[in-house]
C-alpha cells in the first residue's frame, strides 16, 4: 500500500511509469491461489496521495481472492475439457451422432486393410454427403441441423446391420460406412438402401429438388495389395461421390479399384 509514490523508495523506472499516468497513491495485491500467483490487481489514486485504510485492503483482498479462484475454476475447467476430448476421441464415439468417430474410421480401416490383405479378399467403402446441407442449416438453423445429423447417423446404422461393418462420421456432414469381406455389388445394395432410408425420413428441406433431406453416395471396392493403400479407396469412393452430386444428387454412383 503505497500512499504517495514519489517517497516510496521506488525504482527510477517504477517511478517514471507511475508518473506518465499520474498516479499519487496505489495499492497492489496479489492475485493467488494455493501459492499459485496469477497475477496482480491494482488500484490507482490519480487525484493526490492517499493513506489507504484497512477495510480498503481488506476488500482489495478478498476481490483478488475471488478472481484467483475464478481463474483457477476456468483454468481446470479448460483441463477438464481437453481431458473429455480425448477421452471420446481414445473411446472412437462421435458425440452428437452417436457412431463411430474420425478416429475410429481411421484406426478400422487401417486394420481391416491389413486383415483382407492376408487373406486376399474385399473391402469396400461408402461415403455419403448429405445433399445442400449448408442451405438446410441456414435455412433451419443449427440446432436443426445438430438433430438432422444425428437422425441420419442413426438411419445409416440401422441401414447397416453386419458387426463387422462400421458406420462413422467421417466429417461435417459427410458419414463412411466400411464394409469387410464386400464386393462392390453387394456394397451398391447396402448403399441403395441407405439413400431410401434417409430420403423416406422426410426431413423437411425446402431448398433441395425433392424437398426433404436426401443423400449423395460413392461406393469403392478392391482387394488390398500391396501395390495399393487404403487412401487409394477412400480417393475412389471419394471420387464417385464427386459423380453423384455432380449428376444430380440423391444417387449413389461406384467405383471399382480392381
Amino acid at each position: 500500500a503505497i500512499a504517495d509514490v514519489h517517497n516510496a523508495g521506488l525504482g527510477d523506472c517504477h517511478k517514471a511509469l507511475l508518473t506518465n499516468y499520474e498516479v499519487k497513491a496505489n495499492l497492489v495485491v496479489p492475485v493467488m491461489y494455493r501459492d499459485q500467483l496469477w497475477g496482480l490487481l491494482i488500484a490507482h489514486h490519480c487525484r493526490e496521495t492517499r493513506q489507504w485504510r484497512q477495510y480498503e485492503i481488506s476488500l482489495m483482498s478478498q476481490l483478488a481472492t475471488q478472481a484467483a479462484i475464478a481463474i483457477n475454476q476456468g483454468e481446470l475447467y479448460q483441463q477438464l475439457e481437453a481431458a473429455n476430448r480425448e477421452l471420446q476421441e481414445l473411446s472412437g464415439c462421435d458425440g452428437l451422432t452417436k457412431v463411430a468417430n474420425r478416429y475410429r474410421f481411421d484406426w478400422y480401416l487401417n486394420q481391416e486393410w491389413r486383415r483382407l490383405k492376408r487373406q486376399q479378399t474385399s473391402l469396400a467403402l461408402i461415403l455419403c454427403d448429405i445433399d445442400h446441407f449448408k442451405l438446410y442449416n441456414d435455412t433451419y438453423g443449427h440446432q436443426a441441423g445438430d438433430r438432422c445429423l444425428h437422425q441420419v447417423a442413426q438411419t445409416i446404422r440401422a441401414s447397416v446391420q453386419r458387426p463387422a461393418d462400421l458406420v462413422a462420421r467421417y466429417g461435417g456432414e459427410e458419414f463412411a460406412v466400411i464394409l469387410p469381406d464386400t464386393s462392390l455389388e453387394a456394397a451398391q445394395k447396402v448403399a441403395e438402401k441407405v439413400r431410401r432410408q434417409v430420403r423416406a425420413l422426410g426431413i423437411p428441406h425446402a431448398q433441395t429438388l425433392y424437398q426433404c433431406v436426401t443423400m449423395s453416395l460413392g461406393v469403392a471396392s478392391c482387394i488390398p495389395s500391396h501395390e495399393q493403400s487404403y487412401e487409394e479407396l477412400i480417393a475412389a469412393a471419394d471420387e464417385a461421390l464427386y459423380r453423384a452430386k455432380a449428376t444430380g444428387r440423391d444417387r449413389t454412383c461406384y467405383r471399382n479399384t480392381h
